[in-house]
């Protein structure tokens, strides 16, 4: 299990975490090991845009919302670089990044539990 499989868990059960994810593919959002505060996430009320910790095909990733279905209640998880992912059911949307290097991400108030 990895470390972002660990801060799943934590989130899903409650907590907000806060960590330091390694890579490049969210940059400018996220450069690697940016110390990113994620929060337990209200998945319904994600929208494009938002960055959040979730499952897609088995691989936890700290990624974009780039579409959201609401009839399906599905996120599309994508990069910052405009790879998708792919589709994930609400249940496994488990956080919503808050904050990256204690700055705080816009539009969050209202989307976490």
């Amino acid at each position: 299990m990895g470390m972002l499989d660990l801060m799943a868990t934590r989130v899903a059960a409650g907590a907000t975490v806060e960590f330091r994810p390694t890579g490049n593919s969210m940059t400018p959002l996220i450069r690697s090991r940016a110390l990113v505060t994620v929060a337990p996430a209200e998945p319904a009320r994600v929208e494009p845009g938002d960055i959040v910790l979730a499952k897609v095909a088995g691989t936890v990733y700290v990624h974009l919302v780039s579409a959201v279905d609401h009839v399906k209640g599905r996120v599309q998880i994508s990069n910052n670089h405009g790879r998708v992912n792919g589709w994930t059911n609400h249940a496994r949307v488990y956080g919503l990044c808050v904050a990256v290097d204690g700055v705080p991400r816009p539009k969050t108030a209202g989307k976490t539990r």
